[in-house]
C-alpha cells in the first residue's frame, strides 16, 4: 500500500508520531515541540520574574525542598542542579538564578502522581543564591542556596 504525504501526515499526527513528521520536514517546530513563554523568559531583575511568574504571591521558605547543587562551581557554564521535595500535590517546580540576566533558568510542570523531582544543568553569570520554588496546591514554597562561581559563567 502506498501513502501520500497527506496520508502519511494524517496517520503520522493521529497517532502522536510528531517527531517523526517533524523530521520529515512536514511540520514546523512550533507544531511539535512545546511553547515558548516568552514572557518568563525575558532579560530583568528576579523580582520582576518572580512577580510575572507568580503574580506577587507570597512564597513561604520550606524545608520540604531539597537542593543538591555545589558551594563552588569551577566552571559557570556547567552547574548541576537536582530539586526533590516532600510536599504533597506539587504542581511545578521553577529553578531560578539570582544574578543572571534571564533569572528562570527552567521551570517543570509536572503531573499528577508525579514524584516531585528534577535534575538539570545550570548557566551562572557570577556568584548568587539559586532558588527553587515550588507549586503546591494554592502554595508557593521556596529554597534557596548560594553557589559560588569561580571561572566561566555567562559573560565568560
Amino acid at each position: 500500500m502506498t501513502y501520500s504525504r497527506r496520508k502519511f501526515l494524517h496517520h503520522a499526527t493521529a497517532s502522536g508520531c510528531y517527531v517523526i513528521a517533524a523530521c520529515a520536514g512536514l511540520m514546523t517546530p512550533g507544531q511539535v515541540f512545546a511553547e515558548w513563554a516568552e514572557d518568563y523568559f525575558s532579560p530583568g531583575k528576579l523580582e520582576h520574574t518572580l512577580d510575572r511568574l507568580f503574580a506577587g504571591a507570597d512564597i513561604a521558605d520550606s524545608a520540604a525542598i531539597s537542593l543538591n547543587l555545589p558551594l563552588i562551581a569551577e566552571d559557570g557554564a556547567v552547574v548541576p542542579i537536582k530539586v526533590a521535595s516532600t510536599l504533597s500535590d506539587v504542581e511545578s517546580i521553577a529553578i531560578l538564578v539570582e544574578k543572571n540576566p534571564v533569572p528562570l533558568a527552567a521551570i517543570f510542570t509536572l503531573s499528577e502522581n508525579t514524584e516531585p523531582f528534577v535534575s538539570a544543568q545550570l548557566k551562572m553569570a557570577e556568584t548568587c543564591d539559586v532558588i527553587a520554588v515550588i507549586k503546591a496546591g494554592d502554595k508557593l514554597y521556596s529554597a534557596r542556596q548560594q553557589v559560588k562561581v569561580t571561572i566561566g559563567g555567562c559573560g565568560g
